[in-house]
């Protein structure tokens, strides 16, 4: 199977990691299963570094999920600013 999905690889203060786009009802998801399969599966099988999932809402506002530190730093940071990528995954 393949899938592609859009993120940044981002190295701050020593610390490389990713940011995978999701739709919003995986980080909503009060169960975060999935969330916590995707994080996973990407760190492990993709990136082989931490990762975040980020959903937009309907009016563009980030939200994040994942390691803590990560998150605090990518709420301070202006998307736009954000090297975006797309990339291709098979499984």
């Amino acid at each position: 199977m393949v899938t592609k999905f859009q993120g940044p690889t981002i190295q701050e203060q020593g610390v490389r990691f990713a940011v995978v786009i999701v739709q919003p009802h995986i980080i909503s998801n009060p169960d975060k299963t999935e969330a916590n399969r995707l994080i996973t599966t990407f760190s492990i099988k993709v990136f082989g570094v931490p990762v975040v999932l980020m959903a937009q809402d309907s009016r563009g506002t980030p939200t994040y999920y994942g390691r803590k530190d990560l998150v605090e730093f990518l709420a301070n940071v202006p998307l736009e600013s954000v090297p975006w990528q797309e990339f291709t995954f098979t499984e």
